[in-house]
C-alpha cells in the first residue's frame, strides 16, 4: 500500500495522521497568528478592544501537498456600550482532502468584565453554538482502491457545544485560561468492523489554551512582543507556539515563531490606517515533511477592519 500512496501525498498523509485506526485527539484548528485572532480559541476576548472588530484569516497548510488542510475563520466582536458586557459571533471552516472531511463551527459569543484599577480588566466568557461535519467516503475512495468503510457519508452533521474562558488584561500584559469546547462528541464508530475494511471513529475532544503576551518598550517608536500559546487535548502532545515580534512606530510589525517540533514561522504585520490592519505569516515544517517536494509551507493572511470608537476610554492604540 505505502508505494501506491506515495503516487498520491495526500493519502498518505490522511491516513498516517487522520484515518487508520480511530481519530480518538480531533483538535481545534491551529493557527500562527493567534494573537490576532484571540476570539477563536477564548470567548471571554469578546469586546476587549473596545470598539466593534471584524477579522478574517485564511490558513492554507503544507502548500503543494494535495488535499492539504485549509481553514477559514470570521470573527465579529463588540462591547455594549454604556455596559460591562460584550458579544461577538464567530465562524470556522476546516476543509481536509479537497472536500473529503468539511466540518464548519458556528458560535456566538457573550462576555462580562470586571474593571479593576491601573486599568486591570478580568473578563469571563461563555459560547453556545455547535458544529456540521461533512465526510464524503466516496472522495476518500477516490484516492487510493483499499477498502474503505462501506457505511453512509455524513451530511451536515451537527453536534451542539458550548465554551467558556477567563482573560485578564491591561494595557500591556494578557493572560488567557479557555476550553472553547465542553461536549465531547462522537460523530460515527467503529462497532461493526468487517473483513479488509479500514473503520473509522471520529471524537470531538476538549482543546485546553493558555495564551498571554506583553508589550515592551525598547524605545519611543519600539516595541517587542513576544507571545505565547499552550493547547492540550487528550491523546495529542502538547502543543506549544512561542513568538516575539517588533513593532515599529505602531504601524509595522516583523518577528518570527516557533512551534515545539513542529515549524519555525516568520510573521509581518502593516497596520494600514486606524480601522484596517493586514498580517501574513508563512510557516516551514521541521519535521521530516519539510523535505517532501510536495509541501511548500503553510500561508496565512489575516485582515482586521475595526470601527475605531472609544466605548469605555479605550487607550489607542491598542496591541492584542
Amino acid at each position: 500500500m505505502t508505494m501506491r500512496l506515495y503516487k498520491n501525498p495526500f493519502v498518505l498523509l490522511f491516513w498516517v495522521t487522520a484515518l487508520c485506526g480511530s481519530l480518538q485527539a480531533q483538535q481545534d484548528a491551529q493557527y500562527t497568528q493567534y494573537m490576532y485572532n484571540t476570539m477563536s480559541v477564548n470567548p471571554a476576548y469578546a469586546g476587549s478592544r473596545g470598539q466593534l472588530s471584524i477579522a478574517a484569516m485564511y490558513r492554507a497548510q503544507w502548500v503543494g501537498l494535495d488535499g492539504a488542510p485549509k481553514t477559514q475563520t470570521l470573527n465579529l466582536h463588540s462591547p455594549i456600550r454604556n455596559s460591562k458586557l460584550g458579544y461577538g459571533l464567530s465562524i470556522v471552516n476546516d476543509n481536509i482532502g479537497n472536500g473529503v472531511v468539511q466540518e464548519t463551527y458556528f458560535d456566538a459569543v457573550v462576555s462580562y468584565t470586571l474593571d479593576f484599577a491601573d486599568d486591570r480588566k478580568l473578563s469571563f466568557g461563555l459560547k453556545a453554538g455547535g458544529n456540521l461535519l461533512n465526510l464524503d467516503f466516496q472522495q476518500l475512495r477516490n484516492f487510493d482502491n483499499e477498502p474503505i468503510n462501506d457505511g453512509a457519508d455524513i451530511t451536515n452533521n451537527f453536534s451542539p457545544n458550548i465554551g467558556f474562558g477567563l482573560y485578564y488584561h491591561t494595557n500591556r500584559y494578557y493572560l488567557g485560561l479557555s476550553v472553547p469546547n465542553l461536549l465531547e462528541s462522537d460523530y460515527f464508530d467503529n462497532s461493526q468492523r468487517a473483513a479488509n475494511t479500514v473503520q473509522f471513529q471520529s471524537t470531538e475532544r476538549m482543546n485546553f489554551y493558555l495564551i498571554t503576551g506583553y508589550v515592551f518598550d525598547l524605545n519611543y517608536n519600539f516595541k517587542f512582543k513576544p507571545a505565547f500559546l499552550m493547547k492540550a487535548v487528550g491523546g495529542a502532545p502538547l502543543q506549544l507556539d512561542f513568538s516575539g515580534t517588533f513593532l515599529l512606530n505602531d504601524k509595522f510589525s516583523f518577528g518570527a515563531a516557533y512551534r515545539w517540533d513542529a515549524a519555525a514561522s516568520a510573521l509581518f504585520g502593516f497596520q494600514l490606517s486606524d480601522q484596517l490592519m493586514l498580517g501574513l505569516a508563512y510557516d516551514r515544517e521541521i519535521t521530516e515533511l519539510s523535505g517532501s517536494r510536495f509541501n511548500d509551507g503553510s500561508f496565512e493572511v489575516f485582515l482586521r477592519f475595526e470601527l475605531v470608537r472609544s466605548f469605555r476610554g479605550l487607550v489607542s492604540p491598542r496591541f492584542f
